[in-house]
């Protein structure tokens, strides 16, 4: 009789944390290439607070909510954005994530999830006061930053 070898359980336990954070890092990473990447091609103004900002985070909700569920999109704008309570910044992206979740769960389709959301930045317009259209502030508020 022969006995077998211990296995270090350690290492085992080691590898598997490792997979598990490479799975959890892999979904933020894809949302942000698949916002950033549309987003630097349109070339829109106002990179925060503007419409570039809306575009930005109706797009990042409608991707979360296509791919995982609109609740999602609520729990980060709840953290995130304070549920639009503080600043009118915050209430305009938490405005916008909203809108963004309610296209992304509707879209039949990825293509149309994309398009929906640009036809509705592009139909935007200052202090939007319809929760159906999306929104930004006064250009006098505009900063063009890239993030």
């Amino acid at each position: 009789m022969s006995a077998m070898p211990a296995t270090p359980r350690r290492g085992r336990h080691w590898r598997l944390a490792v997979l598990a954070l490479l799975v959890l890092a892999a979904y933020p990473a894809f949302v942000l290439i698949a916002v950033y990447t549309p987003w630097f091609a349109a070339h829109l103004p106002g990179g925060r607070n503007g419409p570039a900002d809306a575009y930005r985070h109706s797009l990042a909700s409608a991707i979360v909510a296509y791919t995982l569920s609109p609740r999602c999109v609520d729990w980060v704008t709840a953290v995130m954005e304070r549920d639009g309570q503080g600043n009118a910044s915050r209430a305009m992206d938490a405005h916008n994530n909203r809108i963004g979740a309610r296209l992304g769960a509707a879209a039949p389709s990825w293509a149309a999830m994309q398009r929906e959301v640009r036809a509705a930045v592009d139909h935007g317009a200052i202090d939007a006061a319809s929760p159906d259209q999306i929104t930004w502030l006064a250009p006098e508020a505009w900063q063009n930053r890239l993030y």
